[in-house]
């Protein structure tokens, strides 16, 4: 099965210029995770034969938003972590199966001046417990932005962004707290010293130069690991300022 996983910045935006539908096609993927769509419910009809699709719209209009489409029917749909403090804007979906649950994310941005490093913390531990509790049902397979370089080797410049936003001691410690919790990063665990990355800012020509943070994740449970077969990071395809990442199970 093969899982792909992108931030779209705005589907509306990315569909417009037609980078949606060619990746979507050439990625060929069972399941297509998307975050920050900044949409609303019937502000674009989307859908591709053969797949079904699920939305989780946040109040705030043009705003995060996450969606899943899939080949695959689900045995069950959930939105949100049931965190009433956290389900307002439409930054998880959990789709189950049979022997795994999927959740889709986008991790909320400790913003300029860390002024939601705070708010950050509590839905990082919210979050570990959301999905702590569903591995003790079944294994679990996250994606998503998770809006953290784990390590130095995430980040093109690591020294002088010690301090900003996805990249301090904080999100990386809670980032390494999940990990510890009985997850595998996937890509990094198979790709232990390649340097990519799946964002890139839009200003100072940063994806031309290559001046980048990896903040894509596919994360899964250690029990589940066994069964995956491969991870990419695909950085030729545009279409946002992030790139989709991928991630491949029996």
């Amino acid at each position: 099965m093969k899982f792909i996983s992108w931030n779209v910045n705005g589907l509306r935006a990315c569909f417009s210029k037609g980078d949606f539908e060619k990746a979507f096609e050439a990625l060929d993927a069972d399941f297509f995770c998307l975050q920050e769509t900044k949409m609303q419910s019937g502000q674009l009809d989307l859908e591709f034969p053969g797949y079904e699709s699920y939305w989780n719209f946040a109040e705030k209009k043009g705003y995060s938003g996450t969606a899943i489409y899939t080949r695959i029917k689900p045995l069950g749909v959930t939105y949100g972590m049931g965190v009433e403090e956290h389900d307002h804007e439409g930054r998880v979906i959990c789709l189950e199966y049979g022997d795994f649950y999927l959740v889709c994310a986008y991790v909320p941005n400790s913003q300029d001046g860390l002024r939601r490093l705070d708010y950050r913390m509590k839905w990082e531990d919210d979050f570990r417990a959301y999905l702590s509790s569903l591995a003790t049902v079944k294994p679990v397979i996250m994606c998503g932005d998770l809006n953290v370089a784990h390590e130095e080797i995430d980040i093109k410049n690591p020294d002088t962004n010690r301090r900003n936003a996805g990249f301090t001691d904080e999100e990386r410690g809670k980032f390494s707290e999940l990990l510890s919790a009985g997850f595998t990063d996937s890509w990094r665990k198979l790709n232990p010293d390649v340097v990519k990355y799946s964002w890139w800012s839009y200003r100072f020509h940063a994806r031309e130069k290559n001046v980048g943070w990896r903040l894509d994740y596919f994360v899964v449970s250690d029990a589940l690991w066994p069964r995956v077969t491969g991870a990419e990071i695909h950085n030729e395809i545009f279409g946002s300022d992030h790139c989709p990442v991928e991630l491949d199970i029996d």
